[in-house]
């Protein structure tokens, strides 16, 4: 597949975003390839430290950086992380990003597998609302219910009949709207699933959930979902 070219401006230039990604695993790791790969200036750190991120940073242009740096006049930021590490990350660390700052939530709640319980969760707060509480920003639920190698395998160009689309959702229309364009830019479709207390739509166990399908496929995974978690999604 030819790589898709970076969104350009009236004149021709490249239009650069500055990026940070808080997580260098599956994910984190195939967005810092796709972020890249489309032009955009990428810092990227983990919680092992910056000489644990060599490798990547070689092969994609990317700068590894502390976890306290990687927002620093950032426009968008990653969160892609284990949901149980979110109330661990550093005071502050969204300090010294840009004014308009979107922060995308890739994460999901595994309470059998990996997380524990979080009462709140279970009380029925969607899982990216909880984020937002612990880190004090609002964020766009989106990749969470995507497989990492779908990241560096389906993206298409708009248009393209067998192009993926993705899930959503945020409260923040504005910042909403950029993740939607850096999401298009990728390679892939959007689908609006509404604020964040719909966000339960894609949440682990809805029909949505690692769905890799076109919009209209999307949207009746999304219109099918029971807000009700079968029991292997609860603690």
């Amino acid at each position: 597949m030819a790589p898709l070219r970076p969104r350009r401006t009236n004149h021709g230039r490249a239009r650069v975003m500055k990026i940070g990604i808080i997580g260098a695993g599956n994910i984190g790791g195939n967005l810092t390839r796709r972020f890249t790969a489309v032009g955009h200036d990428v810092s990227v750190a983990n919680s092992r430290g910056p000489h644990t991120l060599t490798a990547l940073a070689e092969e994609t242009g990317a700068t590894p950086v502390t976890v306290e740096e990687a927002a620093r006049g950032a426009q968008v930021v990653v969160v892609t992380i284990p949901l149980k590490a979110v109330p661990n990350l550093p005071a502050g660390f969204l300090d010294g990003a840009a004014d308009g700052l979107a922060v995308i939530d890739t994460g999901n709640y595994y309470p059998q597998q990996r997380d524990g319980k979080i009462a709140e969760i279970e009380e029925g707060l969607t899982e990216s609302r909880w984020t937002e509480r612990q880190i004090g920003h609002p964020v766009i639920k989106a990749f969470n219910g995507t497989y990492a190698g779908d990241i560096l395998d389906k993206p298409r160009p708009k248009g393209a009949p067998d192009r993926v689309a993705l899930p959503v959702s945020g409260d923040d229309e504005a910042a909403k709207k950029v993740v939607r364009d850096l999401i298009d830019e990728i390679g892939f479709d959007t689908v609006d699933n509404g604020g964040q207390d719909n966000s339960w739509r894609q949440q682990p166990g809805t029909p949505v959930y690692g769905l890799a399908a076109d919009t209209e496929a999307i949207r009746k995974a999304l219109d099918s979902a029971s807000q009700e978690r079968t029991p292997e999604w609860r603690a």
